[in-house]
């Protein structure tokens, strides 16, 4: 009878000298390479490898192990699923003028809160706060790091142990589960509910509104739309009711945008500028939707309440860092330039993208597509219609093009799945989105089409009958 060959690898000592090991050792080190190795080494053992095996193989797995330990979790994507603003996906993509303020911010200190000129400490928020009161004529504003927490700050700041007042129709759930009745709950707010989800009047308001009132809160309903029969109160009528109250009336913008979309064919959504002459004491929005910034929360308005905000001991905590001012300052600085601003902003660019664009890019990209998939698969050129994502404007769509790939013959949803899976394999994945049994890549998004034409000679099976 015979007996299987023992396992006798090279030495440890040989592998590091072999020339895979020295290439190991001179990216990662000895330390970690020599780790590496000895763990090639005990996962061979136990799967029960061949036992002749080379000192260079082993070292070039082990530098492969090395290498995906080291690669960043946090990668660039190619996001073909339609979204525009695709939380999942990052959002907003930054301009390039606010790509290099990060860098600049990143390499040397700056004078975040310095007074150059004084020779003082000085307040962070001041470097974008004069480009706000220009581009929304409010009197003062203060940052944070996102709506929810600018929402909070405002709660906690003037409703905390009161009541806050909002119509049943505006308790929104964002994503991630977060509902605006739990932030108020951690704002320290009594949340007061008027009139009902689909109709709320001024009366409800008028009604409740008492001792114990410390705001009004109007909440844009950034992710769905109630219609039908349906009444809300406008704005204005909410600011004249808490001015003769004595109340602050807040509009929560969720999104929130500085300049009017239909200039450029899309449907108007209320700006900043447009809360703030309704009424509003202090409008709250985001930096990193339909502003095309890095993640912020803006609250603008009135400067009595402001200084109040900026003194409350949670401002401290939510308080943004050096690189997402210096990005959302030279973004802000890009909306003195309206003219050139769909030119320079990405979120507005593919917002603009003209539908002759995107069709004669799914022209030139479905041949290749073709042939990599093989007969096996159909691959079609059709008309879809893009979402502007992460809340905002939920009813627009942007008529767009794009490329739909289903198997030939009987529909297999398995093997749609495991293509969609084979493409998020690639060195830069690429995220597309299935509907009906279909794989469909919409092109809004790709402005980078040598980069998704060069990654299919790396696509990898992924089921379906032709694919190589």
């Amino acid at each position: 009878m015979n007996r299987p060959e023992r396992f006798r690898p090279p030495s440890v000592d040989e592998i590091l000298r072999s020339g895979e090991g020295a290439l190991a050792i001179a990216r990662h080190g000895r330390a970690e390479t020599t780790q590496a190795v000895r763990q090639v080494l005990e996962r061979m053992r136990q799967s029960g490898t061949s036992p002749s095996v080379s000192a260079d193989a082993v070292a070039r797995m082990a530098l492969d192990l090395l290498e995906a330990r080291e690669r960043p979790s946090q990668r660039p994507v190619i996001n073909l699923t339609g979204t525009v603003l695709h939380t999942n996906l990052g959002r907003a993509l930054l301009a390039e003028e606010a790509i290099q303020a990060v860098v600049t911010a990143m390499r040397a200190p700056t004078n975040l809160e310095y007074e150059i000129k004084a020779g003082q400490r000085g307040e962070r928020d001041a470097h974008v706060r004069d480009l706000i009161r220009e581009l929304t004529g409010a009197e003062d504003a203060v940052l944070v790091n996102n709506n929810a927490a600018a929402v909070l700050l405002v709660l906690n700041t003037f409703a905390k142990d009161r009541e806050a007042i909002v119509s049943r129709g505006e308790l929104i759930e964002i994503g991630g589960a977060f509902r605006m009745p739990d932030i108020m709950a951690r704002a320290g707010a009594i949340l007061r509910e008027v009139g009902t989800t689909n109709r709320t009047h001024l009366r409800d308001y008028a009604e409740a509104i008492g001792a114990e009132t410390g705001l009004l809160l109007k909440v844009h309903t950034s992710n769905y739309v109630v219609q039908g029969f349906t009444a809300e109160v406008e704005p204005p009528e909410l600011a004249k009711l808490a001015r003769t109250h004595g109340v602050p009336f807040v509009d929560d913008l969720g999104s929130g945008t500085l300049i009017d979309f239909a200039r450029w064919g899309l449907r108007h959504e209320k700006t900043v500028q447009d809360a703030l002459k309704g009424g509003a004491d202090l409008v709250t929005f985001s930096g990193d939707k339909l502003l095309g910034g890095p993640q912020a929360g803006i609250v603008a308005g009135r400067k009595d309440l402001i200084a109040k905000l900026a003194k409350n001991p949670l401002k401290r905590a939510l308080r943004l860092d050096k690189l997402r001012l210096a990005a959302l300052e030279a973004t802000l600085r890009l909306y003195r330039d309206p003219d050139r601003l769909a030119e320079r902003l990405p979120t507005l660019r593919l917002f603009t993208r003209k539908a002759a664009e995107l069709h004669a890019l799914a022209e030139k990209l479905r041949p290749a597509l073709a042939a990599t998939l093989g007969a096996g698969w159909s691959v079609e050129t059709v008309d879809c219609a893009s979402q502007i994502g992460s809340g905002a404007l939920p009813l627009e769509t942007l008529p767009s093009t794009g490329l739909a790939i289903k198997p030939v013959g009987k529909a297999s949803g398995g093997a749609v799945e495991a293509l969609a899976a084979a493409f998020r394999t690639v060195p830069v994945p690429v995220i597309g989105r299935i509907a009906q049994g279909t794989l469909i890549f919409d092109l809004r998004c790709l402005e980078d089409e040598a980069l998704f034409a060069a990654q299919l000679a790396t696509l990898k099976p992924g089921g379906g009958d032709g694919l190589a």
